[in-house]
């Protein structure tokens, strides 16, 4: 994926993942915040053609590599277009279970369970001040991790593979349960689509951002 950019369809309908999150959100969420990153991210590079070819990858973990006035608009903007792709493709109506294999093992190996790693996550996102994401993530060697970000940083310039992200910025939940995050991380743990978050471990060891 690269310049000119485009709005990733929904892998469902926008009701699919009621009652845990609402439809007016995921409208809102995916029809006009993530519409509007990427809008912004086309605009910013416009004029900068010597990175049309560039995918989003690339430019997010070569943000010092980017002309100064590139950087902020592509580390915010691009980063909302990768985190909301992302979010929305681990979600599935009423969840997806988590498969036994790689990922299961992993989870087990390093938590002990998936329970004790939903709860970790939780709390993950909970502490997260502000705006931002709480992230299920790997290493080239496939060691599991939950990992913080603000605003719309990603872990691309970590070189970590994403295997799965939870959304607190208050836009995803608020006209659900308001300021009730964990309320909103509860119901999102009923819609998260374990098999995705199974296909992205399967890709550590694999993604080299700095390679891209």
């Amino acid at each position: 994926m690269h310049y000119k950019f485009t709005l990733q369809p929904l892998p469902y309908a926008p009701d699919a993942l009621e009652p845990f999150i609402d439809t007016k959100t995921v409208e809102i969420h995916h029809g006009k915040h993530l519409q509007t990153y990427v809008d912004n991210l086309n605009k910013a590079l416009e004029g900068h053609p010597d990175y049309h070819n560039w995918p989003l990858e690339k430019l997010l973990y070569s943000l010092d590599q980017l002309p100064q006035e590139l950087q902020i608009p592509v580390r915010n903007n691009g980063g909302g277009v990768y985190n909301h792709n992302l979010y929305f493709s681990t979600m599935a109506p009423g969840g997806r279970p988590l498969p036994n294999g790689p990922l299961k093992d992993a989870i087990n190996s390093t938590w002990g369970s998936l329970d004790n790693l939903k709860a970790q996550l939780k709390a993950a996102g909970l502490s997260v001040f502000g705006s931002g994401w709480a992230w299920i993530v790997a290493d080239s060697l496939g060691q599991l991790s939950i990992f913080k970000t603000a605003n719309q940083d990603t872990q691309i310039p970590a070189n970590l593979t994403a295997v799965l992200i939870m959304d607190v910025w208050e836009h995803a939940y608020y006209l659900k349960v308001q300021n009730r995050r964990a309320d909103y991380i509860d119901n999102w743990f009923n819609v998260v689509n374990w098999e995705q978050a199974a296909a992205n471990y399967d890709k550590y060891g694999v993604t080299d951002y700095s390679k891209v």
